[in-house]
């Protein structure tokens, strides 16, 4: 009997997020960055939105609600993090340590937002499409695809007017279409420089082997400390394969699935994906015994 975690990305950050988590949960190194107040401030999506304030804020509150739930939980059967969620997802896997994780989150961000200035680019969360589709709207608008959802659901990075215009096309065809709040063009080449800066920051870092099952966006499971180096840093540039993260996880026949973030994105794309198996994410509950029993009730 055995569950997953999943960790969220940015994008669905909000004032209410991780409801049960004190507000002075927060590690001493993000007080000057997001303050006592963090979840005030939270209610400004431009501040909220920023790279330097959703990454390490997001990795530091996933990392402090695990710390809450693992002593009761134990080790998942397997993990896997959406976006900057992995870096979350390699400290519950015990490749890096949490204070590590953090500071790491806010160097990403650093290295995102400097490859940025080149051009306003931003991400667009298309649902109700089929491949083919897909392809012609980036075709014709120079757009790529930063994240692989499923089938149908995927989002497209690139210039904010090209996105406006793949948008309405693709509203056309009958799609629904998000413009998600993030500033720039993650899981694309517009990040190219930024995977090279990261990758040189990552190369100060002591990493350990997974302890755990651990599936990563841009080289799938994940097996010894190199190779979890080169896919952090890979995947700000590249095509996050989430489809196949939810495989490999599917794989270790889990019981259910646990998602550690702000929002439901990623327990509803599972639900989708592997109704047979129930996801829930934290963010739904309202206190740490509430999220153990839920677990409890479907791993025996």
């Amino acid at each position: 009997m055995s569950f997953a975690l999943l960790f969220s990305g940015q994008g669905a950050q909000h004032p209410a997020m991780f409801g049960w988590l004190p507000d002075d949960a927060l590690p001493p190194a993000l007080h000057p960055l997001a303050g006592p107040d963090w979840r005030q401030r939270l209610g400004d999506a431009a501040w909220a939105g920023r790279n330097a304030v959703a990454q390490p804020l997001i990795t530091a509150c996933a990392l402090a609600a695990w710390q809450r739930l693992e002593p009761s939980l134990g080790a998942p059967a397997a993990v896997a993090g959406y976006s900057v969620g992995e870096l979350a997802a390699f400290c519950a896997a015990g490749v890096l340590g949490a204070d590590t994780a953090i500071d790491l989150a806010q160097q990403r961000a650093a290295c995102m937002d400097e490859a940025a200035r080149v051009e306003a680019t931003g991400l667009l969360g298309v649902s109700g499409l089929l491949p083919d589709a897909v392809e012609a709207i980036c075709a014709a608008f120079g757009l790529q695809v930063a994240i692989r959802n499923g089938i149908d659901s995927v989002v497209l990075g690139g210039s904010r007017p090209s996105l406006a215009d793949g948008a309405r096309i693709a509203a056309e065809q009958g799609a629904k279409c998000t413009p998600l709040n993030v500033a720039l063009a993650s899981h694309t080449a517009w990040m190219a420089g930024a995977s090279e800066a990261f990758e040189r920051v990552l190369e100060r870092v002591r990493f350990g082997p997974p302890t755990v099952p651990l599936f990563s966006n841009a080289d799938g499971r994940i097996a010894a400390a190199g190779q979890a180096r080169s896919a952090l840093a890979r995947q700000i540039s590249e095509t996050v394969r989430w489809d196949e993260c939810q495989d490999g996880i599917a794989s270790r026949q889990i019981d259910c699935v646990l998602e550690i973030g702000p929002g439901q994105a990623l327990a509803r794309l599972w639900n989708q994906r592997y109704p047979q198996v129930p996801a829930r994410s934290v963010d739904e509950f309202r206190s740490v015994r509430a999220v153990l029993d839920w677990v409890a009730r479907h791993t025996g």
